[in-house]
């Protein structure tokens, strides 16, 4: 259902923005969405929910792919490129509590309360925070996880990202939004990717109309942080953008599984730069996967390198090490 929404409101966009052409919408399942017994970061598959979008793009079957950036890997696969990040929802986690707990915040929670996630970059950050608390593996779309909350007894609360909340129509839920101090959230989460085929020339003039600057920045750096660190779902890599005044502000952070071993730090760079009509095949830079037509070249690659530099900042500080002793633990 969530998917379907997305994709519905990026379709609307564009119809707005083209009303003579007509758009269909294809839907899907993939390896991701079948796979509901075993946690994400467990079945070490890369492109768990993009592969068979993937198929159908490069078999002209569909033009354009509509995924959570947070979904997607920081390398695409040859012929594909994000030709569009729109605008970013509210990237924060939250938290939703079951009904018995309502009104509360999770340090009222009574001792060894089960908390569900699906996510080692959330649990790492919360178990450090609030060490009373259990966490748990839960899985399954937006609509199942909330229905296992809601009719059994297993689990207290569970966290989510806010935007999905948000999109579903369902922000009433939201019981606590986790601010940065608290969790700092996942590369790419709360934006919308529009991959194409990366020599679609059409398309992608097509779909650039929908890149969000802001958005784009901050992914960017986000995106090209994880690269560098060689991180994926399987471990916990952390996040958060800020761009204010021309000025982008990157905090980075890894952690072990436990939380108790965790380096974070924060660098800011200049991305205040003029549009410049780059000419020829300079055009389609693809950064981080991503093909921005109509973001200042010079601000992405600022973008890019402080990503970059920040990644290399926590290695010289041995996040290598953490992130390969979390990447062993969650292995075995």
């Amino acid at each position: 259902q969530l998917a379907r929404i997305q994709t519905d409101s990026v379709v609307e966009m564009l119809r707005g923005l083209y009303p003579d052409l007509s758009f269909e919408i294809v839907a899907m399942s993939t390896t991701g969405d079948k796979i509901l017994d075993t946690a994400l970061s467990k079945i070490g598959e890369k492109s768990l929910f993009t592969k068979e979008l993937e198929n159908a793009l490069e078999r002209h079957e569909v033009d354009l792919v509509v995924h959570s950036l947070k979904d997607l890997p920081t390398s695409l696969p040859p012929g594909f490129t994000i030709g569009a990040v729109c605008k970013r929802e509210n990237p924060l986690d939250a938290v939703v509590f079951h009904p018995k707990n309502c009104g509360k915040t999770l340090s009222l929670l009574p001792e060894k309360s089960v908390i569900g996630t699906s996510s080692l970059r959330r649990a790492a950050q919360l178990k450090k925070k609030f060490p009373q608390l259990e966490f748990r593996d839960i899985r399954g779309n937006l609509n199942t996880r909330l229905k296992k909350l809601d009719e059994k007894e297993d689990f207290s609360a569970i966290i989510l990202a806010a935007a999905g909340l948000k999109r579903m129509g369902w922000e009433n839920r939201i019981g606590q939004l986790l601010s940065p101090e608290d969790c700092l959230y996942a590369v790419g989460q709360g934006a919308l990717a529009v991959e194409v085929r990366a020599k679609d020339q059409e398309i992608l003039n097509m779909v650039s109309a929908l890149h969000d600057t802001d958005t784009v920045l901050c992914c960017i750096a986000e995106r090209a942080f994880m690269k560098r660190l060689e991180g994926g779902c399987s471990v916990p890599v952390a996040v958060n953008a800020v761009l204010k005044d021309g000025q982008l502000y990157l905090t980075g952070a890894v952690y072990s599984l436990d939380g108790s071993d965790s380096l974070k730090e924060t660098m800011q760079t200049n991305v205040n730069y003029p549009h410049q009509n780059e000419d020829g095949p300079n055009d389609d830079v693809q950064r981080v996967g991503i093909t921005a037509r109509n973001v200042p070249g010079q601000a992405q690659e600022a973008a890019e390198n402080l990503g970059v530099e920040l990644a290399s900042l926590l290695l010289s500080k041995g996040a290598k090490h953490i992130l390969s002793v979390a990447r062993q633990l969650n292995d075995a």
